[in-house]
């Protein structure tokens, strides 16, 4: 497990990392959110002792990463995909790691032939494109085989394929009960890959829950309505409490009432409905909610077409 407490760092006034405090598990992938600037870079790199903490600790299995005997048996990580050496072919970059570490060279076969870079061993990683670049940095991180994996964005440049690829693999590592921390601003792909969520802005702990509870309790859930008699619907809906706001296409979005009750409503007073659909929030929706006032470099809506 991986164990926070009070992590601090600061440059001068400034803390990029603002008292954090939360545990990543076993057997779950915890899907690490923040705007840009959050501090989950900074937080990655204290776990992984690249950067000193001001105060607080950072520990992966009760020890520091720097009291670690073996490492990358230990811990994997990817960090940075272009941190390889560009004249070393991607082999013999895995190799010297392998060497250092106690690992075989069969080994550095194995996570080749796992990440789909088996048939471009010999080649130099200074002309791989990102994506073959952050599978070959994938490689590194399972080349231990650890019971404790953190990925950095690693989606980055991959195409479909790939993303489900990095998905699947994430999910089978934790299944096997491993401890996977995955940051990613790919919302869409983090819902599908993620079980718990760690959220921060401006450094500070925002939300530490599983994901299902996160969506269900930052953001609106809605029913989606469409009417001929769309004025007088919103109306009734307003004097029963509903709030209103318009939709899609014409419709009407609802919140604080349930479909079967605007329906009800609705059939009351005789109006017609072509449609009634029950909203679910998206994680996206749930953490732009949750993240608007920590967003470093926000922007407005001036001169948007809606």
């Amino acid at each position: 497990m991986i164990e926070l407490r009070q992590l601090t760092k600061r440059y001068g006034e400034v803390a990029v990392v603002d008292g954090l405090s939360f545990d990543v598990r076993p057997g779950v992938v915890t899907g690490f959110l923040g705007p840009n600037g959050a501090g989950k870079t900074s937080t990655m790199r204290m776990i992984l002792g690249l950067d000193r903490p001001t105060s607080g600790s950072a520990t992966i299995g009760g020890r520091r990463y720097a009291d670690l005997p073996v490492p990358l048996r230990e811990v994997g990580a990817l960090l940075d995909a272009h941190a390889v050496h560009p004249r070393r072919t991607a082999f013999d970059h895995l190799l010297s790691l392998a060497y250092g570490n106690g690992i075989g060279r069969r080994r550095v076969e194995e996570v080749l032939g796992l990440v789909g870079l088996a048939d471009v061993a010999g080649r130099r990683p200074g002309g791989f494109s990102l994506g073959m670049k952050q599978r070959l940095g994938i490689a590194v991180a399972l080349l231990g085989d650890p019971p404790v994996v953190l990925l950095d964005e690693p989606v980055n440049g991959l195409d479909p394929e790939g993303i489900r690829w990095i998905r699947t693999l994430t999910r089978s590592l934790a299944a096997e009960g491993r401890t996977i921390l995955l940051s990613s601003h790919l919302m869409s792909e983090m819902a599908l890959t993620a079980d718990h969520l760690v959220v921060i802005g401006r450094g500070r702990l925002i939300a530490d829950t599983g994901l299902e509870t996160f969506v269900q309790s930052a953001a609106r859930q809605g029913v989606l309505v469409r009417t001929p008699d769309a004025r007088r619907l919103a109306s009734l809906l307003r004097e029963s409490g509903a709030t209103v706001r318009p939709g899609a296409d014409g419709g009407l979005l609802v919140t604080v009432m349930s479909s079967a009750e605007v329906g009800a409503l609705a059939a009351a007073h005789g109006i017609v409905l072509h449609e009634l659909t029950p909203r679910r929030a998206s994680l996206e929706e749930a953490y732009l909610e949750l993240t608007g006032d920590s967003v470093e470099f926000a922007t407005s809506a001036a001169g948007v077409v809606s």
